[in-house]
């Protein structure tokens, strides 16, 4: 496999930075993931962070070296993160639950498959085009994909009331709505990036696609988070993206590139920050995971049989 990847993550005018990204890979599979606390809730760094850290170590102890099963994982590793932010929760005896939202996404044999609980993002552009986004799990989204005449290009800038109001997210009291994406075949040159709502929300649509497919992603990436920023400036949502290139043409590589053709047998290489204060390195409950897996899918078989 060969990739150009860059990433990006900046604090706005918040007193933390609760977004966490980064992305992880072996010889045969990458997995991406962004992580965006959530606030009004207590430690959304926690939940941010214990989510990559959970689902990324899953990726490791699977993927030998490419997963056996990449929806199975996406939706088995969301619902691990899930348990393990409700694990510490109880742990630290908290009032409230941490909760984040979560996007991820596993390119292998030539085929890219995402997931997302929440309103963090994945733009999947080929050839200067957006082919398809994932859709947020927000009431401000549902409202807008029943009303035709606003245009999804005009979201970012819609003032729809209670657009950061969410659905589901990892966390909650109740079990995630986790959504799957279609495989995708890839194709030289395609592009995949992974946002925030710092980033979505403060521009538009067609300035994401035109920097992305016009420039290298080391310089594309920088200027779309710094034009995020600046929009509300000292108000600013904290800003983090995540975007690769499949088999980048070598004059659009960025300083980022990789190559996993050379890589040994048994090799992981990660950005994901490992450590993670006050949670236990303990093994994951199987039990758990499978329990709530079980809810999840009785939850849908309730909603689709309601329709």
């Amino acid at each position: 496999m060969r990739f150009s990847v860059y990433q990006v993550s900046r604090r706005g005018g918040r007193s933390n930075n609760e977004d966490r990204v980064g992305y992880c890979y072996t010889p045969d599979s990458v997995l991406l993931g962004l992580a965006d606390g959530m606030g009004g809730h207590p430690r959304g760094d926690v939940a941010a962070q214990l989510a990559l850290q959970t689902i990324s170590a899953m990726f490791q102890r699977e993927a030998q070296p490419a997963l056996d099963d990449v929806r199975a994982f996406l939706r088995r590793a969301i619902v691990a993160a899930h348990e393990q932010i409700h694990r510490y929760a109880r742990d630290q005896r908290l009032e409230d639950f941490p909760r984040t939202t979560v996007v991820l996404c596993v390119l292998q044999k030539g085929v890219a498959q995402w997931a997302h609980v929440g309103d963090s993002r994945l733009y999947f552009l080929r050839g200067g085009a957006l082919l398809t986004r994932t859709l947020d799990h927000s009431h401000a989204e549902q409202r807008m994909l029943q009303a035709p005449q606003l245009a999804p290009a005009d979201a970012a800038h819609a003032r729809t009331p209670n657009r950061n109001v969410l659905y589901t997210c990892l966390g909650s009291p109740q079990a995630p709505f986790i959504e799957i994406g279609v495989p995708q075949s890839l194709r030289p040159g395609d592009l995949m990036l992974l946002c925030s709502d710092g980033l979505w929300s403060q521009v538009d649509q067609a300035s994401i696609i035109g920097l992305l497919s016009e420039r290298a992603l080391s310089d594309a990436i920088p200027e779309l988070v710094e034009r995020a920023l600046r929009q509300r400036a000292s108000e600013s949502d904290n800003v983090t993206a995540l975007a690769l290139e499949w088999e980048a043409d070598a004059e659009r590589d960025s300083t980022q590139g990789v190559s996993t053709e050379n890589l040994a047998p048994g090799v992981f290489a990660s950005t994901f920050q490992a450590e993670l204060p006050d949670v236990a390195d303990d093994e994951l409950d199987d039990a758990a995971i499978e329990r709530s897996i079980a809810e999840i899918n009785e939850a849908i078989r309730r909603a689709s049989a309601k329709k």
